[in-house]
């Protein structure tokens, strides 16, 4: 993640903590995925948060539970593939104890996504959601992003994860 942002990726990626921080979250919890390399940086740089870096998905779904217990607003910040790894997490934890959550995955294999290893990620991610009943909106234009705010107050009211999708065009700049 040494790689220098361009000045739209930098751009994007605080206009997306400022959301989330008008959002009323202020513990981000996540794992390294290229797309999202200065995002993750903004949070750790941002005093606004408590930026905690843990080694599986399942750890972010669980610190993010966990903080929502003690009156803190918490994300979990991973690549699409991440969440797919957290299917027992999400419904053993925050269905069967109603715990709200927000979680940002990049859209790997969706339109944009040019890497051919990621294709079953643009097969399987959205059904995979579906399955679960696990409620989902993709950002895909720099527009979106105060909907932010809107997705949280969802996972809060419906008291289960919500999960925003960013396409690669957006973490980019270009959308």
């Amino acid at each position: 993640m040494s790689e220098k942002p361009s000045e739209k990726e930098g751009d994007v990626a605080r206009r997306i903590a400022d959301a989330v921080h008008e959002a009323g979250i202020s513990l981000v919890a996540s794992l390294p995925d290229g797309w999202i390399a200065t995002l993750i940086r903004t949070f750790d740089a941002d005093a606004r948060f408590r930026h905690v870096a843990v080694n599986r998905e399942e750890s972010a779904i669980g610190l993010c539970s966990g903080a929502y217990f003690g009156g803190v607003g918490a994300l979990a910040l991973m690549g699409a593939s991440g969440l797919m790894t957290c299917v027992y997490a999400i419904s053993k934890i925050n269905y069967t104890y109603q715990v709200p959550c927000l979680i940002f995955i990049t859209m790997r294999g969706d339109f944009g996504d040019t890497a051919k290893f990621h294709v079953s990620n643009g097969l399987y991610l959205r059904p995979l959601m579906g399955s679960i009943d696990l409620p989902y909106t993709v950002v895909e234009s720099a527009g979106q992003i105060a909907g932010i705010k809107r997705a949280w107050v969802h996972a809060k009211t419906y008291a289960r994860p919500v999960v925003v999708g960013f396409t690669r065009d957006v973490l980019r700049g270009s959308a």
